[in-house]
């Protein structure tokens, strides 16, 4: 019998503070980028950490404007910037006159990055003093709690029915602990679920695992 087909849905993503869960791995991070203090800030964290989440919650309180290869819209415009995972622009010259114009028109900026400033390969040398100014925000690596509260939420949008206590322990144990991978691990089972009509059960997980 031929495996059933099944559709992925892409849906608008709304930023929602109400939606972020906050604890000892990013309480520092999540307040310091919220605050109104008009520091230049830099937030690092792991990829799917929830760093772009913030930073358009950030980015919608203060009316800003997401830098997206419109650089002259930006210099033309005396509105606070978001920079996200400024380790993948490739326009340093642009960032630096960027940040140059924030800090003569005394305008907020916030820069995201999975990367420490030290570990981005900038060649622009006084780009990356210029970050090094910046106040850093660090999201931390998830704890138990977070990784507990990442895999109920994500299961709670996939829609599945928890019928056994042990599931959250068995993939804890089993997989590696991070963001992007229990984001993986459940995109996974919704696939393998709808794929063979089947229910979240540890024999469906052992097949991922």
């Amino acid at each position: 019998m031929s495996k059933q087909k099944y559709f992925n849905f892409k849906f608008s993503n709304f930023y929602n503070y109400n939606d972020f869960y906050v604890n000892e791995t990013n309480t520092n991070a999540v307040e310091g980028i919220l605050d109104n203090n008009f520091d230049n800030k830099f937030l690092i964290g792991p990829n799917k950490s929830g760093k772009t989440f913030l930073g358009n919650i950030w980015l919608k309180k203060n009316k800003a404007i997401n830098f997206n290869n419109n650089f002259n819209d930006i210099i033309n415009n005396k509105k606070a910037v978001f920079i996200d995972d400024i380790e993948k622009k490739n326009n340093e010259e642009e960032i630096f006159h960027i940040i140059n114009h924030c800090k003569l028109y005394k305008i907020k900026i916030l820069v995201t990055s999975n990367l420490n400033i030290n570990e981005i390969n900038f060649s622009l040398k006084d780009l990356i003093s210029r970050l090094k100014s910046f106040s850093l925000y660090k999201i931390k690596n998830p704890d138990d709690d977070m990784l507990l509260k990442i895999l109920t939420k994500l299961f709670v949008d996939k829609q599945f029915v928890i019928n056994s206590n042990d599931i959250f322990p068995y993939i804890l144990k089993r997989a590696n602990r991070s963001y992007e991978e229990m984001i993986f691990i459940v995109e996974k089972l919704d696939s393998l679920s709808l794929e063979k009509k089947r229910q979240l059960t540890i024999p469906l997980i052992k097949e991922i695992l």
